[in-house]
């Protein structure tokens, strides 16, 4: 099966061994997102924005793939508190509108850069 990397400028680049996506045959699979710029400032506001910035760089990350929020199948969401849950829940939702793909919201202990959200994301491209 074929496999490509994907990369972007769209979104910030990978600061470590790994790639922005991956995808295998028709299935894409994102690295986890954080509200990192694609310059590569932290987004260290409100947790609405930070989720915003999250969302701008899946976004870009899915276009450079060809696919769209509505391709996505399965998202992760990792959050260091569950309380801003449905601050996050409220972003995600304007990003995927009426397309409910599968999901997992884990509360963890620590991100990257002592964020407050990553979110990675599987989509299936034609």
């Amino acid at each position: 099966m074929e496999k490509n990397i994907i990369s972007t400028e769209n979104a910030p680049a990978a600061i470590g061994p790994y790639s922005q996506a991956m995808k295998v045959g028709n299935m894409l699979f994102t690295s986890g997102q954080i509200p990192l710029t694609p310059a590569g400032d932290l987004v260290t506001g409100p947790i609405k924005e930070q989720t915003h910035q999250v969302f701008q760089n899946l976004k870009g990350v899915l276009e450079a793939a060809g696919a769209s929020f509505t391709d996505v199948v399965k998202a992760t969401v990792f959050i260091a508190d569950m309380n801003q849950f449905g601050e996050i829940n409220e972003v995600y939702a304007e990003y995927f509108g009426d397309h409910r793909p599968a999901r997992s919201t884990v509360e963890v202990a620590r991100l990257p850069k002592d964020v407050g959200v990553e979110i990675e994301l599987i989509a299936f491209v034609k």
